[in-house]
């Protein structure tokens, strides 16, 4: 059983806007870090987003610093990437990702369970 599936990905042109959210299922992640990669394709998967099991700490890649923020609900069990200003390179699929710690970098050795992805594709 997949512990994290994501959704909400799909096409969107340029300066347009999508909110990912990730369930996660079988088990709980209120108390662990999660994070947001993605992985364009020709492309090493990479960091975009984590925040820490209590929201204190939220860290993004420079690349949509200021574009995107990470929240989570943990009353839904559920994680969440609001995408603004989508520029074309942004077009990647996007994994969630949680950690057995409190706290996460931005490696993705440092979390546990993995979903499966949702495709997000920027027109320009």
């Amino acid at each position: 059983q997949v512990p994290l599936v994501e959704s909400g990905g799909g096409l969107v042109q340029a300066g347009g806007s999508l909110r990912l959210s990730c369930a996660a299922s079988g088990r709980t992640f209120g108390t662990n870090a999660m994070g947001w990669f993605r992985q364009a394709p020709g492309k090493e998967r990479e960091f975009v987003a984590t925040i820490s099991w209590i929201g204190d700490q939220i860290k993004y890649a420079d690349s949509v610093q200021g574009r995107f923020t990470a929240s989570r609900e943990d009353a839904k069990n559920t994680l969440y990437l609001q995408m603004n200003s989508l520029k074309p390179e942004d077009t990647a699929v996007y994994y969630c990702a949680a950690s057995e710690g409190f706290y996460a970098g931005i490696t993705s050795d440092e979390y546990d369970y993995w979903g499966q992805g949702t495709q997000v594709t920027v027109s320009s």
